[in-house]
């Protein structure tokens, strides 16, 4: 069995030289050699548990001037109580006010943001030309998780939406659009290709959400970002969503938000709910070994793994399935429709186990999840502590597990 680490704490040393390839977004001399170093001890924490004080809303679902459709939708998707987001922000987006949040994945945003806009649009229903809402968002995963949630809450307005997404089939996202739509959900690369074929014009868009602004930021796509936003209507509504106030996200509220309210749901320190522990291993059949002791113990019931290379996340993933453990893996290359297929088995219970890279990984909302383990040391303190907050939410308990060189 893995055992507390006991020994003095290590530091990186150099990679090996038979190391090939980078994180995509990583800059060229950003390895560890040169980069970060971190020391191992900092992977190392018991969990304090916090008695919070439950949340206590302002309002109630019903208090909020909706359409009786709506109301009869909040009530079919299962909503009782406003969830902090939902009850800060949706009266002040209601008004038409810009909106800066912080919060992150798992806090309800996504209602916080769809709900006021759902009933925004519904008015404009009879006008010549309906208005557009456009939302961003970091990955292709959470924008599809943004249209099934949008599919949900305006059942009954007939609203279209598109999901605007690479890895699934451009012409048919051309085709809906041309068809019409109230609803625009995409990643920046994919929406700038449909701007830059002349299919999707955003001039009468009013209403502009981007959702893990700061991911995308990290993910190299700010120019998009620009472009994008500068397509859209002179007159908007601008709701910017980040888990983090970093000096460029700073630059942009300051640019696209117009006097926003300030609207922060990140209550202390995700990881003070987590166990954190490192395993040391001296040789790779050891640290496979000790990852088996780790994956049968009791409790490990949902276990997500982050490994930094995609070839590493097919090959471990396969090494699991063999020994009998029900696994999945997502990265970059594969295909839209496996990611969906996996990552829905993971969500539901049908696998356990979900092996990623950080990439693909990204601004996902699954909940429950017990374990997060890096098989791979992180490039940097910042990615390891994003990490390990998939883990210990909502006043649960978690437990992350770096394993380090011995």
């Amino acid at each position: 069995m893995y055992k507390p680490h006991s020994a003095a704490p290590k530091k990186f040393g150099r990679r090996p030289s038979s190391f090939k390839g980078r994180p995509r977004f990583q800059k060229k001399n950003n390895s560890r050699s040169r980069g970060e170093r971190i020391d191992f001890s900092r992977f190392i924490k018991k969990a304090i548990h916090l008695e919070e004080k439950p949340y206590v809303s302002k309002h109630t679902f019903a208090d909020f001037p909706f359409n009786p459709q709506l109301h009869k939708n909040i009530k079919g998707a299962g909503f009782i109580h406003p969830r902090p987001i939902q009850d800060q922000a949706i009266p002040t987006v209601l008004k038409g006010a810009d909106v800066f949040g912080m919060a992150n994945t798992g806090t309800g945003k996504t209602a916080a943001f769809l709900l006021p806009l759902i009933e925004k649009i519904s008015k404009t229903k009879g006008l010549s030309k309906r208005e557009m809402v456009l939302i961003m968002a970091p990955t292709r995963e959470l924008a599809l998780q943004i249209e099934s949630d949008f599919k949900t809450l305006a059942f009954g307005f007939g609203m279209f939406s598109v999901a605007c997404v690479g890895g699934l089939p451009i012409m048919k996202q051309i085709r809906e659009i041309k068809l019409g739509v109230s609803f625009v959900i995409g990643t920046p690369g994919r929406l700038r290709d449909l701007i830059e074929k002349k299919v999707l014009d955003l001039s009468t868009c009013h209403s502009v959400v981007l959702d893990e602004a700061d991911r995308m930021l990290d993910m190299g796509f700010r120019d998009d970002m620009v472009f994008i936003i500068g397509k859209t209507a002179k007159e908007r509504q601008t709701l910017f969503f980040s888990a983090t106030l970093s000096p460029e996200i700073r630059k942009m509220t300051e640019q696209y938000l117009k006097d926003p309210a300030f609207i922060s749901v990140i209550s202390g320190e995700t990881a003070k709910n987590i166990d954190q522990d490192v395993v040391r291993f001296k040789t790779k059949e050891e640290k496979l070994e000790k990852l088996h002791e780790v994956l049968k113990k009791d409790g490990s019931d949902k276990v997500l793994i982050f490994r930094e290379m995609k070839h590493s996340v097919d090959s471990l993933a396969k090494e699991l399935h063999t020994f009998g453990f029900k696994v999945g893996g997502i990265h970059g290359d594969k295909r839209s429709r496996e990611r969906i297929r996996i990552l829905d088995s993971f969500k539901h219970d049908k696998i356990n186990i979900l092996i990623a890279t950080d990439v693909a990984a990204r601004g996902l909302d699954i909940p429950d999840v017990t374990h997060v383990i890096n098989y791979d040391v992180p490039q940097t303190y910042d990615t390891y502590v994003h990490r390990i907050g998939r883990t210990g939410r909502s006043g649960k308990k978690g437990t992350a597990l770096t394993f380090v060189p011995a």
